[in-house]
């Protein structure tokens, strides 16, 4: 398989709704697909492969996906655990 077809089936995944990987390789890609990807290799050899194409993936993604800034933030406000909290009451926001 190319790099190109790699790369497809793996935004296609992360696209698609499936929960697990393996479902979608073995039970879509290779039964559904198989006139897009007609040359699909096993689902070990693929996940090795992907491994080997995620700096071009990064790449792509960095380059073409990313929209510009327009200046809103969005920030976690996920509670973070402390061992002391000795000043827990003078940090308290809104």
């Amino acid at each position: 398989m190319s790099t190109s077809e790699i790369l497809t089936i793996t935004v296609l995944f992360h696209l698609s709704g499936h929960r697990s990987f393996k479902h979608f390789y073995l039970y879509y890609v290779q039964e559904h697909l198989q006139k897009e990807f007609p040359q699909t290799v096993s689902y070990n050899r693929f996940v090795e492969l992907m491994q080997a194409n995620m700096l071009p993936l990064t790449l792509y993604m960095k380059t073409c996906c990313l929209g510009e800034c327009t200046g809103i933030s969005f920030v976690d406000s996920t509670p973070i655990r402390v061992c002391e909290n000795k000043r827990i009451k003078n940090n308290k926001s809104i």
